[in-house]
């Protein structure tokens, strides 16, 4: 390389590897701003754009050698033109194998002990974990589907907001206040509607109550910058990513702090087995929307308040790696012996401040009966087993669609409640348009008993009678209720949802209430009549469900 000539071509050929670097930056860096990997080689995105990159360094050098260098360059017997493709293509190549046996070191067949020692299971008492149940206030009994029909009708009804912004679809189940309640964002309603709102910010939320089937909108003291539909710097996971380039995120979930503050929840995950294998939460960021300010925590570390760091569908699939995989992974594919798994959906209860998960347990070679359930803690990942066996949640939602075939309803997935001391479904029954008319309750063990109700306190009440009528022995009898002595002022029969329901209004102002499908005796009360009453308070102050009654002596 002495000729002049020679020493031309050397200059171009370096000149085609800066152009070709500078090139493959600019364009690493778009994808980069559009894909938003995480550097950490425990990421599969990782190794995927390592694989982009170096198919695009080897690209775009071989079309910048063609155009700047006008001969071919020989050094050491090798040309000069074909190193830069060697370069790219080698990086794409060993990317490529990265995955590839990464994935096959952390197969759960070289790791089926990790795998099944990422969580401990407490076995636990149902009677003492579960008090007894006399109204439902601590169970999210509505789903997401329904939340979301009701949280648009109620953003519908704000016409400068609705023009705007719509309801984020993931409604996050929180602890607020001691009651269950689902939250979901708004978002801009477009890019166009980013680019004319973006200074304004999204103005607030909605808070659905899943107990009692409403909903409001909930305006922020502080509009939220930070969104999903933000567009650019707006980003949440770009504000994040750019923010922590290593992390690898799991789900983020929208959700308020006690006075009312809205933050994003994010777990970050972290491989346990080999390079990709048995992915957990080991980190949390905690991210003000409002102002893109975030603090790390260890996942042992993180408030009380937060509600979600563990989502359901990783908390079923860890007890699942627990179950199938506790006694060896051949065991798990062949003999299955001890194998178990969880049935595939959850609910919520709130016990203690906490959002815990509920889900049947059943045997891997029958999905008919469960052998227990489950609950596990969104935020702290504990997992407490109850032997109850009994019908899974799939034949009890039947069995209450069966009761009410001809209305044509459809069961939501089901929560657990102690009734009298008998492990009992409870769920709410949905018409077509989503919107839930009958509660249900239906016992574990013996699923034919099903009672429903138009309101909670209705289908507790049948419930316990049907008990009683089918021999089932239930802790606590009509002793234990409150006691009135009445005299009628006045009787109303009303029909609520097919449902034909006693009001008896005593001469004190106090209305009792009971329906004719469970006690048909409640027909021959008449006013004047002086009643002893067993019953038990509602959520209406100065509403009592009647459990028995008899005519004073």
């Amino acid at each position: 390389m002495k000729t002049k000539g020679g020493r031309v071509q050397t200059r171009e050929a370096v000149l085609s590897y800066v152009v070709s670097v500078a090139v493959t930056a600019l364009i690493g860096f778009v994808l980069y701003y559009f894909t938003l990997p995480a550097i950490n080689v425990h990421s599969t995105g990782f190794w995927g754009f390592l694989i982009l990159i170096g198919i695009t360094f080897a690209a775009v050098h071989a079309g910048s050698h063609h155009m700047i260098c006008k001969h071919e360059i020989t050094v050491v017997g090798k040309k000069v033109s074909n190193v830069g493709v060697v370069i790219g293509g080698g990086i794409a190549v060993v990317a490529v194998i990265a995955l590839i046996l990464g994935g096959i070191v952390s197969a759960k067949l070289f790791h089926a002990k990790t795998y099944a020692t990422i969580i401990t299971v407490q076995d636990s008492e149902f009677e003492k974990d579960m008090p007894e149940t006399t109204s439902v206030t601590n169970i999210a009994l509505m789903d997401t589907a329904s939340a979301r029909i009701i949280g648009n009708r109620t953003l519908g009804s704000l016409s400068q907001v609705v023009s705007q912004y719509y309801v984020n679809d993931q409604y996050s189940q929180i602890n607020y206040k001691n009651l269950p309640k689902k939250v979901a964002v708004l978002e801009y309603a477009g890019f166009f509607k980013w680019v004319e709102n973006r200074r304004n910010g999204i103005p607030g939320y909605v808070m659905v109550d899943p107990v009692n089937n409403s909903a409001n909108y909930v305006e922020f003291d502080k509009p939220v910058k930070y969104a999903e539909s933000g567009r650019f710097g707006d980003d949440l996971m770009r504000k994040l990513r750019f923010s922590y380039p290593t992390k690898i995120f799991g789900n983020a979930y929208f959700e308020i702090d006690d006075s009312g503050a809205p933050y994003y929840i994010v777990s970050c995950m972290t491989a346990n087995a080999g390079l990709f294998g048995a992915m957990d939460v080991a980190e949390v960021i905690i991210f003000n929307p409002v102002d893109g300010s975030s603090q790390l925590y260890d996942v042992k570390d993180v408030p009380k308040w937060v509600d979600i760091v563990y989502d359901g569908d990783l908390a079923c699939e860890k007890y699942n790696w627990y179950g199938k995989l506790s006694g060896g992974f051949w065991n798990s594919v062949i003999g299955n012996k001890q194998c178990k798994m969880t049935t595939d959906d959850y609910g919520y209860i709130v016990i203690d401040d906490d959002v815990w998960y509920f889900t049947g347990v059943t045997s891997v070679t029958s999905d008919e009966s469960n052998i227990g359930f489950i609950i596990t803690n969104a935020r702290t990942g504990e997992y407490r087993f109850y032997s109850v066996s009994g019908a899974e949640e799939y034949s009890a939602m039947g069995a209450a669609e069966g009761e009410v075939q001809e209305k044509g309803y459809q069961a939501s997935f089901p929560s657990l409640v102690n009734i009298g001391g008998q492990a009992t479904y409870i769920m709410v029954l949905k018409d077509t348009g989503g919107l839930v008319k009958l509660y249900a309750l239906v016992n574990v063990e013996q699923y034919g008993i099903v009672a429903t109700g138009a309101t909670q306190a209705d289908a507790i009440v049948a419930y316990r009678k049907l008990l009683a009528r089918n021999g089932v022995s239930i802790e606590g009898d009509a002793e234990d209720f409150a006691k009135a002595l009445i005299t009628v002022e006045n009787v109303r029969l009303v029909e609520l949802n097919g449902s034909a329901t006693v009001y008896i209004t005593g001469a004190d102002g106090t209305v009792y209430k009971g329906t004719l499908n469970e006690d048909e005796s409640l027909v021959l009360v008449r006013e004047g009549d002086k009643l002893v009453i067993r019953y038990e308070e509602t959520e209406i102050p100065g509403l009592g469900q009647i459990r028995s009654w008899e005519r004073a002596k």
